[in-house]
């Protein structure tokens, strides 16, 4: 299973090269002394890594565990239970609210959370292309009318918030139009991939499952701070404690399915085929296995940063592509760009395949992932893939109805609880419905990193798509050159005037 280090040892300076051997599989198999499938003939010795990570992220869920069991309990079926409220006398509010009261409205959050999650999955052959389009242009108009919702039920701040997340989304989506078309391709392409494998499909639904589970708990914990007798910035307070920790558990669930389906993706492509006499027996299991013992920690210490890391990045690449000729502006996004790039190197989510194929450690995974990109010139095609920006406007979109339909119900029996209940609620619908989503995710990661490793690969998978990402990467390659050549003539000019002046 060792990927080739070959590839790694690569210089920057072959990113041109790799645009002629991309027109031509002959010279591409030259990239390669063996062929792929020995390369994976030892398997290589298992070891744990980012242990420190790993007892972080158990002794979290365990204290975590505890403390919601305890704010449930104080008020399940009796006011102060636990005789809690003594020690919050200074910030007490009112005596009202019991943990049943709410606990319901999160029971709906989680059952829309799993259809809507079951059914991107049910769907997943036939009707993932157009539910993917529905996402990127409903969700602005989402954003839009949750917004006036807001201003409707007076909740002023909540409603701004959302007004700017709709212009943003809308500017986004405007700044990557011309992105959509190659995104959609490989899309499909992954989901062609995904759909061939109905094990990880299984997967993804065990693990739904048991983010369900916690779920209850989480819920039950959240649904005594609601019902609690603390004021509204203190329970403000705890709910977010409360979304962070649900939001690292749901992130390593997510990137744990993420390991798991990369791996079964990596070997398929490597050995030609489900079916093929080279595959190695129980593969999905090993995979499964390794992804919970060895790999765990690094999963663990992954999931706490990738995930802000593309976001941000996405948004820093949309507004640079739309500034024009603002050289201030420019300048102080370039500067966060680069920032936002160094972090890119050390966190990123095609660290997950090389996870799940060597058993590197997170950081280790991440540079050498980032390292083949750009020595093979393959960071181009992924800086104009939006693929990821997709998948995640799906689960926004996922994540808000969820949140409207507990908002609407809270609305009806506590108005004045709606914005805490409809938040969380997004929060359990947006982990969720993600589970379903890395799924697709996953098998996007594993194809550019076999496309990076060995473009043969991807074309004895699929010759049309193999074309059509050869020729897209050959364009952007030479978009790059383009504009560096103009940005070197514009700063000879520049360097020209500045001598010709004081003659």
């Amino acid at each position: 299973m060792n990927i080739s280090q070959s590839s790694y040892s690569s210089s920057s300076s072959s990113v041109n090269s790799a645009s002629v051997a991309t027109a031509d599989p002959n010279v591409i198999s030259s990239r390669r002394s063996a062929d792929s499938s020995q390369t994976l003939a030892s398997e290589p010795s298992r070891r744990w890594r980012d242990i420190f990570w790993l007892g972080v992220f158990l002794i979290q869920l365990v204290l975590m565990g505890c403390a919601l069991t305890v704010l449930g309990l104080n008020r399940f079926k009796k006011t102060d239970r636990l005789n809690i409220d003594r020690y919050t006398q200074p910030f007490l509010e009112n005596q009202r609210g019991l943990t049943e009261n709410y606990w319901p409205l999160y029971a709906l959050a989680g059952g829309v959370g799993t259809v809507l999650g079951w059914t991107w999955l049910l769907f997943l052959s036939s009707q993932a292309n157009h539910m993917m389009k529905v996402a990127v242009h409903i969700l602005t108009t989402y954003l839009a009318v949750i917004s006036v919702l807001l201003f409707w039920m007076e909740q002023f701040f909540w409603g701004v918030a959302f007004a700017i997340g709709a212009v943003l989304q809308f500017l986004y989506v405007i700044s990557v139009i011309d992105r959509l078309p190659f995104t959609m391709l490989v899309l499909q392409a992954a989901v062609k991939m995904v759909w061939s494998l109905r094990e990880v499909m299984r997967v993804a639904y065990a693990f739904m499952l048991i983010m369900l589970l916690w779920m209850g708990i989480w819920s039950f914990g959240a649904a005594g701070v609601v019902a609690s007798s603390i004021g509204d910035g203190g329970r403000w307070w705890l709910l977010v404690v409360l979304s962070i920790s649900l939001f690292w558990t749901g992130a390593v669930l997510c990137n744990t399915v993420h390991v798991i389906v990369s791996g079964m993706v990596f070997l398929v492509l490597i050995h030609g085929g489900r079916e093929a006499s080279s595959m190695p027996p129980n593969s999905l299991m090993k995979s499964l296995r390794y992804a919970v013992t060895t790999s765990f920690g690094s999963i663990c210490y992954g999931s706490l940063f990738t995930a802000a890391i593309r976001t941000l990045r996405w948004k820093i690449r949309g507004l640079r592509s739309k500034i024009g000729n603002n050289e201030c502006l420019l300048c102080c996004v370039d500067f966060l760009f680069h920032l936002v790039e160094t972090l890119v190197r050390f966190f990123n989510k095609y660290a997950y395949v090389q996870i799940a194929v060597s058993g590197k450690s997170f950081n280790h995974s991440a540079r050498d992932a980032w390292e083949l990109f750009q020595s093979t010139g393959v960071e181009a095609l992924i800086a104009y893939d939006c693929s990821g920006a997709v998948l995640l406007m799906g689960t926004l979109l996922g994540g808000l109805i969820t949140g409207t339909c507990s908002g609407i119900w809270t609305w009806i029996k506590y108005r004045d609880r709606v914005v805490m209940v409809g938040s969380t609620a997004m929060l359990m619908g947006m982990v969720l419905v993600g589970l379903a989503m890395v799924v697709v995710e996953s098998a996007v990661t594993s194809i550019y990193i076999c496309y990076a490793e060995d473009p043969l690969l991807i074309h004895r998978w699929d010759a049309e798509f193999f074309n059509q990402m050869s020729e897209m990467l050959h364009q952007r390659l030479q978009h790059r050159s383009s504009r560096a050549r103009e940005v070197l003539t514009h700063h000879r000019f520049d360097n020209h005037t500045q001598e010709t002046l004081p003659a």
